[in-house]
């Protein structure tokens, strides 16, 4: 499914035909100018959790709260006509139960008109999952590394080697059966997200996982060179945007500080006098 192609947004039932057919393409967004840039390149939008760090500044995604999903939501619908919205279900709003989760992913769709919602968790959160597709509430599941777990993960390890493999494995088939449109594989082995888009009837969306995965996501701050705090090894950055503006500011500073800045082309002169009226 091309971009030129398209003339209206997909839904999840596009997303989930996708497998099989052409490589599904997504990234993050958070702002509604970087939205724009991207709307004629990818399947569908990530309002990611991890706007928490790359935003805001924050250590981990685990303070991320509904209003900062629904406003930077809504800011990234505004930029977009042509991809598909999905958004974050941060900490807190979905792990009490099923009815909390439909609540606050209710919430979320209302207020930002995303197409579909993304949550983190497997076997235990397949019950959820099922809840909320059945009072329509399109799921994008992610499994693997786990970033709002990570306390209880121990770091941003790689998931799925060793003993953990079959596990894992339960982990997807469970999110599959419970009715999700789609799975992010996060920081998994590429041989076991090989075997798992092998076997699953849903899209494999790899992120530090495989090329053989049905689609790709990054962050696209990192990808661009703009968040440079730390760089996973599954990231590419396909620009130095950071460096690019940090030099930009450098020079701006000095112009100011040389009085060079601004020129006689950015300010405005007085307004030329009128003529006084002819007898």
């Amino acid at each position: 499914m091309s971009a030129t192609a398209r003339k209206t947004a997909p839904m999840p039932d596009d997303i989930r035909a996708m497998k099989g057919a052409s490589p599904i393409v997504s990234l993050t967004a958070y702002t509604t100018p970087m939205a724009r840039m991207m709307d004629d390149y990818c399947d569908f939008v990530l309002v990611g959790d991890s706007v928490g760090m790359v935003l805001h500044g924050l250590p981990s995604t685990l303070g991320v709260t509904m209003e900062m999903m629904i406003l930077h939501g809504q800011a990234v619908a505004r930029g977009l006509q042509k991809a598909m919205l999905v958004i974050d279900m941060p900490f807190g709003s979905y792990e009490q139960g099923p009815a909390q989760a439909f609540s606050n992913a209710a919430r979320i769709m209302a207020e930002t008109g995303a197409a579909a919602v993304k949550l983190e968790g497997g076997v235990h959160m397949a019950e959820t999952i099922a809840f909320l597709v059945a009072r329509g509430v399109p799921v994008m599941a992610h499994i693997g590394l786990t970033p709002q777990s990570i306390n209880t993960l121990g770091g941003y390890k790689v998931q799925g080697r060793g003993d953990q493999t079959e596990a894992l494995m339960r982990d997807a088939h469970a999110v599959a059966d419970a009715g999700a449109f789609s799975v992010v594989l996060e920081k998994v082995p590429a041989s076991l997200a090989d075997r798992m888009t092998a076997e699953l009837a849903i899209p494999t969306i790899g992120i530090g996982a495989s090329a053989g995965c049905d689609g790709q996501i990054l962050v696209v701050d990192d990808m661009l060179g703009l968040f440079t705090a730390f760089k996973p090894k599954f990231v590419k950055r396909y620009a130095a945007l950071g460096a690019v503006g940090e030099a930009a500011i450098a020079e701006y500073a000095a112009e100011v500080r040389a009085r060079s800045f601004p020129g006689p082309e950015h300010i405005f002169a007085d307004a030329a006098p009128q003529k006084a009226p002819q007898k």
